[in-house]
């Protein structure tokens, strides 16, 4: 009697364990096929935000290069400005 006043529950908690495995598993091929659809396609948003990464990328380059020209063009400058300042030697 007390052996079947604990198989009962044990019984019916194994089912639930066991149906819930077989939603699982049932449910498995949806999840992989859905995931992969996510992976391969790219949302509206993403792309905005991949676009928007991109142009940063791109001023930040551009911002360099300007940066690298003046500093060229200031060189270049200098040797001149020094030649006015100093005084005829001769």
């Amino acid at each position: 009697m007390r052996i079947l006043l604990f198989a009962l529950p044990l019984g019916l908690t194994l089912t639930g364990c066991i149906a819930r495995t077989a939603v699982d598993i049932v449910t498995l091929p949806v999840k992989v096929v859905s995931a992969g659809v996510d992976a391969a396609t790219t949302s509206q948003s993403e792309a905005d935000e991949r676009r928007g990464r991109e142009l940063r990328r791109e001023e930040e380059r551009q911002g360099r290069e300007a940066r690298r020209r003046e500093r060229d063009a200031e060189r270049r400058r200098e040797p001149a400005a020094r030649d006015d300042d100093e005084p005829d030697r001769r």
